[in-house]
C-alpha cells in the first residue's frame, strides 16, 4: 500500500520536481565548498549587518564606513552581505582600509545587487549556506540598525552562542536609541517569562563609536588568541 492509499489527502508526487530537489544538494554543496575554500584564510574577521535600505546620506551609512575602516586598519577582514545600504558602507570602509573586504551576496528576485567595494565576492542562492559563512569565520558581530534580515542574523548568532553550537564572540549592537526598545522587551518579557535566562543578556553589548567597538573586541580576546581553541574548532565543524 503506497502513501496515497494510506493517506488519501496526500498530493501526488511530481517526479520531475522531486528529481530537481534531489539534485539541489550538489548546488548547496558547491556553495559550502567555495565558501570554505575562499574564506578560510581571512581570519580574524568581523561580520557587519544592517539595512539594505539605508541611504548614503544617512548618518548610519557614514558611521558604518568609519567602523569598517577602523576594523580593517586594525587587521580585521570585514564581511558584509555585499549589497546596498549598510552592506555597501561596510564593504566601502573595509575597502579603504588595510584588510580584505568580503561580500556574501544573495540572489533575490527584486532587491540585491552587489556593491563595487569587494576584494572577495561570493554569490549564494540559499540563505542558510550564506548564514553559515557569516558565523563560521567571524571573531565578532557588529549589528547596525536594520529590518527583518538584520534581526534574523542577530537571532541566529544569539541562538548559536546560547546553545553552545558556536563559540562565544562579541555581539555588538550599534546606536542605542534604535535597539533600546528591543533590549527592554528582552528584559521585561523574555526574562520575566523565563524563556531566556538573565545571563543571556550578557551576550549583547550596545556601543556607538568605532573606537569603543574595536576596544570591546580586543578586550574579549585579551587573554586568548583569535583562533578557535581545539574544542571550539570541533564545535565549528558541526555548525
Amino acid at each position: 500500500m503506497d502513501d496515497k492509499t494510506k493517506h488519501p489527502g496526500l498530493s501526488p508526487i511530481n517526479d520531475t520536481m522531486l528529481t530537481r530537489e534531489s539534485w539541489k544538494i550538489f548546488q548547496i554543496m558547491a556553495e559550502f565548498v567555495e565558501g570554505f575554500e575562499r574564506l578560510a584564510r581571512i581570519k580574524p574577521s568581523v561580520s557587519i549587518f544592517g539595512s539594505a535600505r539605508t541611504k548614503q546620506d544617512d548618518p548610519h551609512y557614514q558611521l558604518t564606513i568609519d567602523i569598517a575602516r577602523t576594523l580593517s586598519n586594525a587587521g580585521f577582514s570585514v564581511i558584509s552581505g555585499g549589497g546596498p545600504g549598510i552592506m555597501e558602507a561596510s564593504n566601502k570602509g573595509a575597502y579603504e582600509g588595510k584588510s580584505p573586504s568580503i561580500g556574501l551576496n544573495i540572489q533575490l528576485p527584486h532587491e540585491q545587487s552587489g556593491n563595487p567595494y569587494q576584494d572577495i565576492s561570493l554569490s549564494f542562492r540559499h540563505f542558510f549556506s550564506r548564514k553559515v559563512m557569516f558565523v563560521k569565520y567571524a571573531s565578532a558581530y557588529v549589528v547596525m540598525p536594520g529590518g527583518f534580515g538584520t534581526l534574523d542574523e542577530l537571532a541566529e548568532i544569539l541562538t548559536l552562542v546560547q546553545t553552545k553550537k558556536t563559540r562565544r564572540i562579541p555581539i555588538i549592537l550599534v546606536h542605542e536609541p534604535f535597539w533600546r526598545g528591543l533590549i527592554d522587551w528582552f528584559k521585561t518579557t523574555l526574562v520575566e517569562t523565563k524563556v531566556i535566562s538573565p545571563e543571556d543578556l550578557d551576550l549583547i553589548q550596545i556601543l556607538d563609536k568605532p573606537g569603543e567597538i574595536l576596544d570591546a573586541i580586543f578586550r574579549h580576546y585579551e587573554h586568548r588568541g583569535f583562533e578557535p581553541s581545539a574544542e571550539e574548532a570541533e564545535i565549528l565543524l558541526d555548525l
